[in-house]
């Protein structure tokens, strides 16, 4: 791929991003700063966030392409990749059939939105593509840098590193807390697993695919070992062994999302632990 990411990237809804807190995160030594939840399609803030930093790059996780036409993003990538050459990664996928009365065909779909790209003239090596299940990961290993699945396991990395082989892109998000206090996390942490990720049908199946039963998933709020396996807790050198294990399961870059009000001292935290 033609980007960057360094080993270990931090993921934060867009409405957390700004200029300075992209600046504290480069200075940490993280190496992306992936763009939470569907960005429009002007990528305004991406292009911010390289304004305020000299060598960390940007990543979208992801552009909907049922909310933007890729002949859209196209033209917002080729004005940020010629103003910030080689820190931009273009991350699109088919979100989750809740979010558009539109959903049908999803493969055929994002097979339709990467030709519009490559007519379009976005490298295949500048994108990448959300995917859990078999299809996309492969579709993903096929028609752009590789993936970026969001809401799983170090299992389902080791699963999709499998299935993609050797080279392409293998990029998981993973969240954690970092707090001792085991209710107060465990809380936190089930808050921002069960809703709404709970609810869709997309990450449910995949989490069922992974061994996950009807006791993790009953009610919606999801196991104590359900929760604690997609968003452990604890100090950071604890929480760090799951970023540690998706890379030993052949990821070849993590995106860590800490959860909680006020992010950034746990970012610093795991910085000084995994960087």
């Amino acid at each position: 791929m033609a980007v960057d990411l360094g080993t270990l990237g931090i993921w934060q809804r867009a409405g957390a991003l700004n200029g300075g807190f992209a600046a504290e995160i480069e200075a940490l030594g993280y190496g992306t700063i992936w763009i939470g939840g569907s960005p429009p399609g002007d990528l305004r803030l991406a292009e911010e966030l390289l304004d305020a930093t000299s060598s960390v790059a940007v990543a979208t996780g992801i552009v909907n392409v049922w909310a933007v036409d890729a002949r859209t993003v196209a033209e917002s990538y080729h004005r940020i990749a010629a103003r910030h050459p080689g820190r931009f990664l273009l991350g699109v996928g088919i979100g989750h059939p809740e979010a558009t009365s539109s959903y049908q065909r999803p493969f055929d779909t994002v097979v339709a939105y990467l030709d519009q790209l490559d007519q379009d003239g976005v490298p295949a090596a500048d994108r990448a593509l959300a995917a859990l299940g078999p299809n996309m990961l492969r579709l993903a290993a096929e028609r752009s840098a590789g993936t970026h699945p969001y809401l799983t396991t170090p299992e389902h990395t080791r699963l999709a590193r499998e299935i993609m082989g050797d080279g392409p892109l293998l990029a998981p998000e993973q969240k954690v807390v970092v707090d001792t206090d085991t209710r107060r996390a465990r809380e936190l942490a089930r808050q921002a697993v069960s809703n709404p990720y709970l609810k869709l049908a997309n990450y449910v199946a995949n989490l069922r695919r992974l061994g996950y039963t009807d006791d993790d998933l009953a009610g919606g709020d999801g196991s104590d070992r359900l929760i604690d396996d997609l968003a452990p807790q604890g100090t950071a050198a604890s929480v760090a062994g799951s970023v540690t294990a998706h890379l030993q399961a052949g990821a070849d870059h993590v995106c860590v999302q800490v959860l909680g009000d006020d992010r950034m001292p746990g970012y610093r935290q795991l910085a000084e632990v995994l960087l």
